[in-house]
């Protein structure tokens, strides 16, 4: 019989402190990087200061979970009964562990997952609690948050006698917990937002994104498309806000309900998770201006110059890191391809791909000139029904949160610090700068 996911993931925990460990004592002095002004004027970006894993961001190929391409995740892990997408369950296998499951100690995680699922009430009454209009992401992160009071890693350290190098045992249980839970919530607060309240029950027979679709009372291949959607969402690096506010929240060792509520809310602003809906609205503006028709090539080049003229951007186009098609949106792509390849929007879609980055090129402002993952993902979720935009960044919630979840469960067990950065002042980057100091006049 395989070893149980915890048991192996404690061998993994005790092979992993020792290099930790002499890192820290032998070469703590080794210089990582070199710090700019305009580094930390503009929001870090790209400053080596973390450590993750889980997931790397390759600039030409995308992220990388535990050392695998994004394509080699979907050919890998196990599949979905009747599905061509691999369970999410045996992704967090593998951000845990690093290895590739086999069916069995998938089908693990989806009976831990399953026997865990069920919301306390209070959590529905949160919910139908919150006042009219207000916003899924508010919901689901307050909803988050309240569960709080279920942790066990809160009441075991409160308790006294929890060792530190036995932090990440409760956070393991609490995470098992909370991303258990995430689709229940997440579909009550459409039915309730949505759907005039009508839940569905959910399928214990069924895998995380199986059950997810079934809530959601949309049919195949949408429950591909879930399970789709939380793999490719699921970690990206630890820098991004979403990620960093995790990591840094779970740092003064709040639980892993306050560490995702407050990464929820990080998702939430309209420079992080919400790019997916601002494609949407920018391709239905395209088709409203050609009267619902899908414009040629020609047509389609001069509304995107328009766009780039009047100064604003393509969005879904353009990557921070990356200098390649993000993968996540050639994945995408490939299931659109196969499986709504006659919808208005995918056509724009698809021709955007070709006309767009000749044109940034052309222009010259742009460093990648090619798709994202939010090219597509909006599109998707719309075509099989869920045609909200405010609910999107819920679905990116819950993929995002296996990922840090797992960070969080590694961060404890290595026994990180709780992150406190330098401040500086303006008035002393500019004697930095110019090497005098700065005289301010009375």
């Amino acid at each position: 019989m395989a070893k149980r996911l915890k048991d192996t993931l404690y061998e993994k925990i005790q092979d992993w402190r020792p290099r930790t460990e002499r890192l820290m004592k032998e070469y703590g002095d080794v210089v990582v990087d070199t710090i700019t002004i305009s580094q930390i004027l503009g929001g870090m970006r790209g400053i080596k200061s973390l450590v993750s894993d889980i997931s790397y961001l390759d600039p030409m190929e995308g992220i990388r979970y535990r050392g695998y391409t994004l394509p080699e995740v979907f050919e890998k892990l196990p599949k979905a009964k009747n599905s061509e997408m691999p369970t999410v369950e045996s992704l967090f296998y593998l951000l845990l562990t690093g290895d590739i499951p086999n069916e069995e100690q998938a089908a693990e995680v989806a009976d831990e997952f399953n026997k865990r699922r069920i919301l306390p009430r209070y959590i529905y009454e949160v919910i139908d609690g919150m006042p009219c209009c207000s916003h899924p992401m508010t919901i689901f992160s307050t909803a988050i948050l309240t569960m709080h009071r279920e942790s066990f890693f809160t009441k075991k350290y409160h308790a006294g006698g929890l060792h530190k190098a036995d932090y990440w045992d409760p956070t393991y249980e609490d995470t098992l917990n909370l991303l258990a839970k995430l689709p229940e919530v997440a579909t009550y607060i459409y039915a309730k937002l949505y759907r005039d309240g009508k839940r569905i029950q959910s399928n214990p027979n069924l895998d995380m994104g199986g059950n997810f679709a079934h809530m959601m009372g949309i049919p195949k291949p949408y429950d591909d498309v879930s399970r789709m959607h939380f793999i490719v969402h699921a970690d990206h690096e630890a820098g991004n806000v979403s990620a960093h506010t995790g990591h840094l929240v779970a740092s003064s060792l709040s639980d892993v309900y306050l560490s995702i509520s407050a990464m929820v809310n990080g998702l939430a602003g309209p420079l992080h998770g919400l790019a997916n809906q601002e494609v949407l609205r920018w391709l239905q503006d395209l088709m409203d201006s050609m009267n619902g028709e899908v414009p040629t090539k020609e047509q389609l080049s001069k509304f995107v110059w328009d766009t780039l003229n009047s100064g604003q951007v393509i969005p879904g186009f353009g990557h921070a890191v990356l200098r390649k098609t993000d993968p996540r949106y050639m994945l995408q792509r490939e299931f659109s391809l196969k499986n709504l390849a006659d919808d208005p929007l995918f056509k724009v879609v698809s021709m955007l791909y070709d006309v767009v980055p000749p044109i940034l090129r052309e222009q010259g402002k742009a460093k990648n000139p090619w798709p994202n993952v939010d090219a597509q993902s909006g599109v998707i979720q719309w075509h099989y029904g869920v045609k909200e935009y405010d609910f999107y960044t819920v679905l990116f919630g819950i993929g995002r949160s296996i990922g840090i979840c797992a960070n969080i469960i590694w961060d404890r067990a290595l026994g990180y610090p709780l992150e406190r950065p330098k401040s500086l002042t303006t008035a002393m980057l500019e004697d930095m700068a110019v090497g005098i100091p700065v005289v301010v006049e009375d």
